[in-house]
């Protein structure tokens, strides 16, 4: 079925508040085109996205979406948690794609650079994007969380150049083709799909072969897993490592944000950008929603960011770079684990990965898509991190954690959230309060 979006003027969304296809529903809003969608609940994405001129319904159910529907776009989600749904997508008549198939005819006549990795690849997406907007070369850009300059994880450019955030859940990168491909790293991940590290490693080989031979591939040939992905890669590799010396000082604080922007350094060589004006870009690079993002001060004094770490690298890299940004102050982190089948599977890693944390706040798995699973809970991971040396305890509502920080904290605290679920509200309720 051959699909032209630019003929196409009524669209439905399903999942619409996703952080990733909510930038294709926000583009095609920006064309003009009739949007409309549903989500299983609001949030600050679909709020933003009705103020945009979306019309969204609260609940996912097939008979929500209009007759007259010229293409319905689901999230991938559902072909995990709502069989039903997706099978009366399909056999509706109306024309039906996955997201991650929309961003391939987005990108077909682009010079696409697509960003992968299992951590880093948000920020380091927007960092190369906005080296190529303070560089003028007005990209398109599709980012899977908010730039905090434009307010908006959508970028409509009008030239060749596509920079897209590049997602290994359910193989949903496989629709790209990208003319520049950048792995940040390869780590086990996404284990509610993925049979093993090999079963991953598999898919980011066959992402490399879609690069065409006079491509490139940007990746740290040092790192854990690539050799293995890169052996057949018969175009050019450009290794991100030995631009780390080159990186200029950063807003954001850790390593792990420094090897980010050696890789935007690294795509930017590729398309031969003048490097000082590329560090020039990523030294004023402030961030994005959601990673290590500054909240404000509450009544006590406490500063709160929020991070949307979910995965025990990642928690263990925030949290650095929390101590080194203030080494003097007691940090307080907030941890929402995401999922009962990425909790199981990497137990022993989220055990040890608080180790800058003075003390870690466990909440409740926020468990998403998964049917709930008895054989494992925040209470275990509270006692393995307390048996590791480190210092936890378990608060099961948001409510009660509120409580504790206006009671506990002051002016030489930092208060972090941690979690791809919805542990930021507690957060932006303590600086409504």
């Amino acid at each position: 079925m051959e699909i032209n979006l630019k003929k196409i003027k009524k669209v439905y969304f399903v999942g619409i508040g996703g952080i990733g296809i909510s930038a294709i529903a926000r583009m095609m809003i920006e064309e003009g085109k009739d949007v409309r969608g549903s989500d299983m609940s609001a949030s600050n994405v679909t709020e933003a996205l009705e103020k945009a001129g979306a019309k969204i319904n609260i609940g996912q159910k097939y008979e929500l979406i209009p007759k007259d529907s010229e293409l319905v776009i689901y999230t991938i989600a559902i072909e995990h948690y709502d069989e039903e749904l997706l099978n009366k997508i399909k056999t509706s008549g109306i024309p039906s794609i996955t997201y991650p198939k929309s961003l391939d005819l987005i990108s077909k006549d682009k010079y696409t650079i697509a960003v992968s990795g299992t951590h880093g690849k948000t920020t380091t997406t927007a960092m190369t994007a906005k080296v190529a907007l303070d560089l003028n070369l007005d990209p398109t850009v599709v980012v899977g969380s908010i730039l905090k300059d434009q307010k908006t994880n959508f970028i409509g450019g009008k030239s060749k150049y596509f920079i897209v955030e590049a997602c290994e859940y359910r193989r949903s990168f496989l629709n790209l083709n990208p003319n520049i491909l950048a792995i940040t790293n390869i780590e086990e991940d996404h284990l509610d799909y993925y049979k093993d590290i090999e079963d991953i490693k598999d898919a980011f080989r066959e992402l490399v072969s879609h690069v065409p031979n006079d491509g490139y591939v940007v990746c740290n040939l040092n790192g854990e897993n690539i050799k293995d992905v890169m052996k057949d890669f018969k175009g050019t590799v450009i290794d991100y490592s030995k631009f780390l010396d080159k990186v200029p000082d950063l807003k954001l604080p850790g390593n792990y944000n420094r090897e980010n922007a050696a890789v935007s350094l690294a795509i930017s060589e590729t398309l031969s950008l003048p490097e000082a004006l590329v560090k020039e870009s990523l030294s004023g690079f402030s961030g994005t929603w959601r990673r290590f993002d500054f909240k404000g001060k509450t009544n006590s004094g406490a500063l709160i960011y929020d991070d949307y770490a979910h995965h025990p690298t990642a928690v263990e890299s925030v949290l650095s770079g929390v101590k080194e940004m203030y080494p003097e102050k007691r940090i307080i982190s907030v941890f929402q684990p995401h999922l009962y089948s990425r909790t199981k599977a990497l137990f022993g890693e989220f055990s040890k990965a608080f180790v800058n944390s003075d003390l870690t706040i466990i909440a409740p798995i926020y468990f998403a898509r998964e049917e709930k699973d008895e054989s494992i809970n925040s209470l275990m991971l509270v006692d393995a991190i307390n048996k590791n040396g480190d210092k936890a305890i378990f608060l099961r509502e948001f409510k009660e954690i509120e409580d504790y920080i206006n009671e506990n904290t002051g002016e030489n605290d930092i208060v972090l959230t941690i979690g791809a679920g919805d542990i930021y509200k507690v957060g932006e309720k303590l600086m409504q309060e």
